[in-house]
């Protein structure tokens, strides 16, 4: 099997149900090299992000996989995001995600923007019916644009998935973990992409390289 990295999942810490060395066991055994605990923020909570990083530096200092702290800034002002990233950075969290305007939630209109004019960004999450503009931003500033597993969110991945290829912006596919069985194998990964409409000759660019381009960007060693 091949290594499987998901840079966008929830534990406790926010609201998901999994304590964050349950999400580190169970991506374990499906196989994953490495996982990112992005757990929901605002200016209300940003400071969690620092107990999150004490759990998952007993994870990586005893088992054999690599979890990433990070923050996923949601339903934040838009004027706000660009700070809460960089504070979110400041307090150690190594991949910033942004909730985009997926089409389920009422995200305030903007949020896509506002999040690809961010320095500090690396995914813009489930952006929903994203413009060709705005995927055009994602490839000029080296932010990557979500298909996703996640329930709901995924119902707009074959817009996603064809506005990015067409416009040549990077894609990378995520779960957006909330529960205990949303975490998936690097097979069923394959298959979400093929759904969205990907070719296969893309996937593993988009299932491997891209990933590890992000946490390169960001001294990230797996």
């Amino acid at each position: 099997m091949n290594g499987r990295i998901d840079l966008h999942t929830h534990s406790l810490l926010s609201d998901g149900e999994l304590l964050p060395s349950e999400i580190a066991r169970r991506a374990c055994v499906l196989g994953h090299e490495a996982v990112a605990i992005t757990d929901h923020i605002d200016a209300s909570n940003i400071n969690t992000i620092e107990y999150l990083i004490d759990a998952v530096s007993d994870v990586n200092e005893n088992w054999n996989i690599q979890v990433i702290p990070g923050a996923e800034i949601t339903h934040a002002p838009i004027e706000i995001i660009d700070k809460l990233a960089s504070k979110a950075r400041q307090l150690g969290a190594e991949i910033i995600v942004v909730h985009g305007e997926t089409i389920v939630e009422p995200v305030v209109e903007g949020t896509n923007r506002a999040a690809l004019e961010s320095s500090e960004v690396d995914i813009l999450a489930h952006p929903g019916l994203i413009s060709y503009e705005e995927a055009e931003m994602a490839k000029d500033n080296d932010i990557a644009l979500e298909i996703t597993a996640r329930s709901g969110h995924c119902l707009a991945n074959g817009h996603v998935a064809s506005v990015a290829m067409e416009v040549g912006a990077s894609l990378v596919i995520n779960t957006d973990t909330h529960h205990p069985n949303d975490l998936i194998d690097y097979n069923m990964a394959y298959q979400i992409g093929l759904g969205a409409g990907i070719p296969e000759k893309e996937l593993k660019e988009i299932l491997e390289d891209n990933p590890q381009s992000i946490l390169r960007k960001n001294r990230i060693k797996v």
